[in-house]
């Protein structure tokens, strides 16, 4: 039986420095790759696994931003914020390239708190996820800045 509950809303009140939440994992195949990249980003790296052998990556490997995309669904679904994951900035590095048959997760550590000067029902939490393949390389590592507010 599948559990299909969903995780507790977050409040700023519930995080502290430190805390992490690790997401479900998702299993990538080449045909999402594909489709994703036909859509978004039609490079012959990310379309055509012949293609792929010749260029930098040596094989076909997920867009950045199809990382990018998977890393904020499974962020989402582990980290629910209540209100919604509200970036307001962010960096990405991709350390290495994500592969079909890769199985990601995301690991979010919250790395600070800063309560806002001006609008007391929130703050500005920062947090980094790192996207992992299934031998725990890290695929992405994306710190943001996240809006949480308080309970009301």
């Amino acid at each position: 039986m599948t559990d299909t509950r969903k995780p507790p809303l977050i409040y700023l009140e519930d995080l502290s420095v430190g805390d992490i939440f690790v997401s479900k994992s998702h299993a990538l195949d080449a045909a999402q790759i594909i489709a994703f990249a036909s859509q978004f980003d039609p490079q012959p790296f990310h379309l055509d696994p012949d293609a792929a052998r010749d260029t930098l990556f040596q094989g076909l490997a997920a867009s950045g931003w199809h990382t990018a995309a998977l890393t904020m669904k499974l962020l989402v679904e582990s980290f629910p914020v209540a209100r919604g994951v509200i970036g307001a900035g962010a960096e990405v590095v991709w350390p290495q390239p994500t592969r079909p048959d890769d199985v990601v997760k995301v690991t979010s550590t919250v790395l600070s708190i800063t309560p806002s000067r001006s609008k007391p029902d929130r703050a500005i939490v920062v947090v980094e996820s790192v996207t992992s393949n299934q031998r725990d390389e890290p695929l992405q590592k994306l710190t943001s800045k996240v809006v949480v507010f308080r309970r009301s």
